[in-house]
């Protein structure tokens, strides 16, 4: 059996960029997650930015502060996670402690242990493993209870993977009652990737 290379995560200041400049900053960076069965990782290729208390897509819009949303008030890089329907949807915390912003992390290139995410998704195409932001979360073993955490410590870690050469943008996608918020050109990939989710 082969051994894995030993990777690093990125350090706590990597996170302090403003939102939307992180989140392109992501793409192409490497999310891992440590569990018992093994580790899980892929490249990020698509985020989608919340702007907090102004955009009426983001849960903390109007400062909505609740027992869900309080991570997203505390500093860069921490974990936010939250169910969607059956769905654990994950995202980085972004903008500053107190300025309650989020980059949800919509789909990943799958890079290590893959055999694992096959387990976990029981699909038989690999780009069906990764492609959107539950099907990442089963497939990587990210679940509620890294809500909380930070990026840069594992056993959930964010590190260095590749700089993209070319990067798109343009409507987030699921927000259809949001008014103009559903507009705005936060949605980021790499350019023609193949797991983007849509």
């Amino acid at each position: 059996m082969e051994s894995q290379p030993v990777i690093h995560p990125v350090a706590a200041g990597f996170f302090e960029q403003d939102t939307l400049t992180l989140a392109q900053s992501l793409l192409g960076c490497l999310l891992v997650k440590k569990t018992e069965e093994g580790v899980a990782a892929g490249f990020i290729v698509e985020t989608e930015a919340y702007m907090g208390a102004t955009d009426r897509a983001a849960h903390s819009y109007r400062e909505r502060r609740t027992k869900r949303t309080e991570i997203m008030y505390h500093s860069p890089g921490h974990v936010y996670t939250y169910k969607m329907h059956t769905h654990c949807l994950v995202n980085v915390v972004s903008g500053g402690e107190g300025i309650p912003h989020a980059i949800l992390i919509r789909a990943v290139d799958p890079h290590i242990g893959i055999g694992l995410m096959y387990e976990r998704r029981q699909v038989k195409m690999e780009k069906q493993l990764t492609s959107g932001p539950g099907k990442l979360t089963k497939a990587l073993g990210i679940t509620m209870e890294d809500y909380g955490r930070v990026f840069y410590e594992p056993p959930l870690f964010i590190a260095e993977g590749y700089v993209p050469v070319s990067i798109s943008n343009g409507p987030r996608i699921g927000i259809d009652h949001t008014g103009e918020a559903r507009q705005y050109p936060y949605r980021f990939w790499v350019t023609d990737n193949p797991f983007v989710s849509r």
